[in-house]
């Protein structure tokens, strides 16, 4: 049983656009008028520039940089996310309790939102005028300014996480709330003398281990680039490139478009560190293949479904957890992404195995070899595109921090997409990028053989045989992936809650204890 090139039933763009936002809540957004939308663009557009910039010339100090951070996914996630999920709310309205269909109130919150997500960076060395002192004497000590600010962010901070990742988190964190200050209620060893709540609320805003803590650190600085370079990636000719040499090295075999499905998710996990992401991109074109060849339509999704969740666990790029985890180790990333290759392998084994034998027993033959990409044309075209990942990798391997990798692999792709040596109009970039490796190599951040590297691959990915994308284009491939980062955002600053719980309250002992017992 061989597969027709086009079916009817194939999914148009449209169609795996409404797939995409029916499935993953960080892109099904609430519309908005015309020049909010404008609006939005530019700052989802600097949101992304401010972490691009700052991962190569360097970040500003902690509490301003998670701030501004912070502040952006208030500003994006109020005016896109409305409050609950109803047919009313995610459709487009005229009132006058809405400015371009964002309710009146969405937007206090939002403007609450970046007063008490900058409002740390502001009163860090003091603000004489309003009696506030350096936070350095005002730790254990709040003032009403901090605590006001404090049970806002609190609340906001698990506003947002409902409102991108639903329910629960944020009521997980809640019950650790009451914990946090309820404990002489709870029985045996959960029992504790309680904290007050001045100084709980306090503690989850000031120090390392609350919402401005390790979390939203990593998140900030580290997991934000990687989503960012995917995308930028993915949409430049990588991931083609690689649904394609997926479908050259078992597209032909026994349930060709299963393995392809298999095969493809490895490929593209190793840019994505999302299922989601994976599998729209993946299952677009592996699904209608697998539901042509004969495989029961519930089934064809599984396997998408299955191999795609190896994105997470598919080094280099992984998951957020990845990175929290090396942060909370202390190790370096890279013994994280070495660690996980076995354990990725051994997934995509599995599935690989479970689709082999589920084809052998249908009877399912492979593609037709007229049906398959031919292995020259498609590295004579899409070559280039392998270039930003070798140079993301080559640069986390090279003992380089990772939101440096993620700034050269990210400009590296921005290259290959725009910059061609046969348009000279077009090379701007390159050579900006090629006079930054060279002002750190001055500065001592990067060796003579960095500098060769990163300027060779420079060179080399404007050869991109391929029609360069305009910069309007790249914008748009950048405001997709802040929307991308905006729930593992707020993710993290909720979760900074729950790490700052463990701290002030001990219980991190006491369930150790419990376990050992």
């Amino acid at each position: 049983m061989s597969i027709p090139e086009k079916d009817e039933h194939d999914l148009s763009a449209d169609q795996l656009d409404a797939i995409e936002r029916k499935y993953d809540e960080g892109v099904d957004t609430r519309p908005v008028a015309a020049w909010v939308q404008r609006i939005l663009r530019v700052v989802a557009l600097s949101f992304a520039i401010y972490h691009y910039y700052t991962a190569g010339f360097g970040l500003p100090t902690d509490h301003w940089h998670m701030g501004w951070h912070l502040a952006g996914l208030f500003i994006l996630i109020y005016a896109l996310f409305p409050v609950v999920r109803t047919r009313g709310l995610m459709s487009h309205k005229t009132s006058l309790f809405r400015v371009g269909n964002i309710p009146v109130y969405d937007l206090v919150l939002m403007l609450l939102g970046i007063a008490s997500a900058l409002y740390l960076g502001f009163a860090w060395h003091g603000i004489p005028f309003l009696g506030i002192e350096e936070q350095s004497f005002r730790m254990g000590n709040p003032n009403r300014y901090d605590v006001a600010f404090s049970v806002i962010i609190i609340l906001l901070v698990l506003d947002i996480a409902r409102r991108t990742l639903g329910w629960v988190l944020p009521l997980i964190i809640c019950f650790f709330i009451s914990y946090a200050l309820l404990g002489p209620l709870f029985p045996g060893l959960l029992q504790h003398p309680g904290v007050r709540f001045n100084t709980f609320v306090s503690s989850m805003y000031f120090p390392q281990e609350g919402i401005f803590g390790v979390t939203l650190w990593v998140v900030s600085t580290i997991v934000f680039h990687f989503v960012l370079f995917g995308v930028v990636a993915q949409r430049t000719g990588l991931g083609k490139l690689f649904i394609d040499n997926a479908t050259i090295l078992a597209g032909r075999y026994t349930g060709g478009p299963a393995k392809v499905s298999v095969v493809s998710s490895a490929f593209f996990g190793t840019i994505s560190g999302s299922s989601v992401a994976n599998t729209v991109s993946t299952g677009a074109l592996t699904i209608p293949n697998m539901k042509r060849l004969g495989y029961p339509g519930h089934f064809a999704g599984g396997v998408e479904a299955a191999a795609s969740a190896g994105g997470q666990i598919t080094p280099p790029i992984m998951g957020a957890a990845a990175f929290i985890m090396a942060e909370f180790l202390e190790v370096p990333y890279t013994t994280i992404v070495i660690a996980a290759i076995f354990p990725a392998l051994l997934h995509y084994l599995g599935v690989f195995s479970v689709v082999h034998l589920m084809a052998r027993k249908l009877d399912l033959k492979g593609m037709a070899k007229e049906a398959l990409p031919r292995l020259g044309e498609v590295w004579r075209e899409g070559w280039a595109n392998i270039v930003p990942l070798v140079g993301l990798m080559w640069v986390l391997f090279s003992g380089y921090t990772p939101f440096m990798s993620a700034f050269c692999g990210i400009s590296l792709a921005i290259i290959s997409g725009m910059s061609r040596f046969r348009e000279p109009g077009t090379l701007a970039y390159a050579f900006l990028f090629i006079a930054f490796v060279l002002y750190k190599f001055t500065t001592g951040g990067f060796d003579l053989t960095m500098v060769l590297i990163l300027a060779s691959g420079a060179i080399i990915a404007t050869l991109n045989p391929q029609k360069p994308i305009r910069i309007s284009q790249m914008a748009a491939i950048f405001e997709i992936g802040v929307k991308y980062a905006l729930a593992v955002g707020a993710a993290s600053a909720a979760v900074g809650i729950v790490v700052g719980f463990i701290n002030t309250t001990g219980i991190g002992f006491r369930i150790g204890f419990i376990v050992t017992q």
